[in-house]
């Protein structure tokens, strides 16, 4: 990944400054340490057992199905989501996670229904991944953190991983291992900011999905599906 160049910086900064009645500051600078902070004590505490059931209760509410089980149980739970979601075409990242799952026979697998084809994303391929999605009718992803209060799973996107895997097909299923269950925003946050302070490269395209796509800001009325899957489950697996 190359760093892009900034122009202009010192001027921009001078002139908000300038804007704020005050000299611009460039050093002795601190975070603030804020004596309350509400937002940490939310499910403090809690277990995993105790987030799937937080996880668990707001699926409900988002029109999300939850499903249970373990990595043995993975590849049939997954098969079997994918036939209550009518069969392929089928769209999957390019991800080391499907085969330590157990998922490698994806691609070639016999699936629910007869000719069911399986894509995963090529890079080389271009723009034919999106049309490839487009035609898909379930989209399949791993979670790389999920947040127990919202129901959202939180997709990195990379070269390999396109988010329109979890955008464009008609249906959504995320994988979600239950190691990655935290409980709210709070947590998910000071885990990328780690990854950063570690000096891991953080893609520049973090996608926060929470269950089907869903509008209401017509008149207050509920639509489903305006731009994304119109129906979502998610796969909780015991990974510990």
């Amino acid at each position: 990944m190359t760093n892009g160049t900034i122009h202009n910086k010192d001027g921009f900064l001078n002139r908000i400054a300038e804007r704020l009645g005050r000299n611009r500051r460039s050093a002795g600078v601190t975070v603030p340490d804020y004596i309350h902070q509400p937002q940490h004590r939310v499910y403090q505490g809690y277990t995993q057992d105790e987030l799937v059931g937080v996880l668990k209760d707001h699926c409900r509410k988002i029109h999300t199905e939850l499903i249970e089980t373990d990595v043995i149980g993975l590849h049939d739970a997954l098969y079997e989501q994918a036939a209550r979601f009518g069969g392929g075409p089928v769209m999957i990242p390019k991800d080391d996670r499907f085969k330590e799952y157990g998922l490698s026979g994806l691609l070639t697998d016999k699936w629910p229904n007869e000719g069911t084809k399986v894509w995963e994303w090529d890079a080389a391929a271009g723009d034919e991944n999106i049309q490839r999605a487009e035609q898909a009718n379930i989209g399949v992803t791993f979670s790389e953190i999920t947040l127990a209060e919202s129901g959202t799973v939180v997709l990195f996107s990379s070269k390999d991983k396109g988010r329109s895997v979890s955008l464009l097909p008609t249906t959504y299923i995320a994988i979600v291992p239950k190691s990655t269950i935290v409980p709210r925003m709070t947590q998910a946050s000071a885990i990328i900011k780690q990854k950063i302070a570690d000096g891991e490269v953080i893609p520049s395209c973090i996608n926060y999905v929470t269950g089907p796509s869903n509008s209401a800001d017509i008149e207050m009325d509920l639509v489903v599906g305006v731009h994304g899957p119109v129906k979502a489950a998610y796969i909780v697996v015991e990974d510990r």
